[in-house]
């Protein structure tokens, strides 16, 4: 179902959570679940792993994880304000202390001129460092933008465990 590559960084991430005692949350959009399904794939994840919410609409990143409404309106969906606010409402709504998000363009509708199919941006809050996001322009068909999302995520996830032991 995850390529080796994905499986590999599940279980470095998975390594580095026991380690530092982190539990981790997603909230994703354009992924659908993806992550969560990846960091539930290996078995123990239960030790690190608290839970995952999909918010795909702008309803639902409101509803459940208290992304203001005005902020969508004025940065969009797809923005580096709304991810750290998705990373934030994530960690307010768990009892997680590690939040990875992601919000993007998947494809192959959707693109528009000022944020084309591929664009993606991946929001990380915790409680030992500041917010990080980092914006990307994945090449490929909605699958690999959803591959290529999944795998930078839980990348993101491993830098910032790694961050906040130096």
């Amino acid at each position: 179902m995850f390529s080796s590559d994905s499986l590999a960084l599940v279980n470095a991430l998975a390594a580095r959570a026991l380690h530092s005692q982190r539990v981790v949350v997603t909230a994703e959009s354009c992924t659908g679940g993806l992550i969560a399904a990846a960091c539930t794939e290996v078995s123990g994840s239960s030790a690190w792993f608290d839970r995952g919410f999909v918010t795909y609409s702008n309803e639902a990143k409101q509803q459940m994880l208290g992304v203001p409404s005005e902020l969508i309106a004025r940065t969009g969906a797809v923005s580096e304000e709304t991810v750290i606010a998705m990373a934030n409402g994530a960690l307010s709504a768990s009892a997680a202390n590690i939040a990875v998000s992601v919000s993007g363009v998947a494809g192959p509708t959707g693109g528009s001129v000022e944020k084309p199919v591929g664009t993606v941006w991946i929001g990380c809050a915790g409680d030992r460092f500041e917010n990080v996001a980092q914006h990307f322009l994945f090449a490929g068909d909605r699958q690999s933008v959803r591959q290529q999302t999944l795998d930078c995520a839980l990348q993101l996830l491993i830098t910032c465990i790694e961050s906040e032991s130096v």
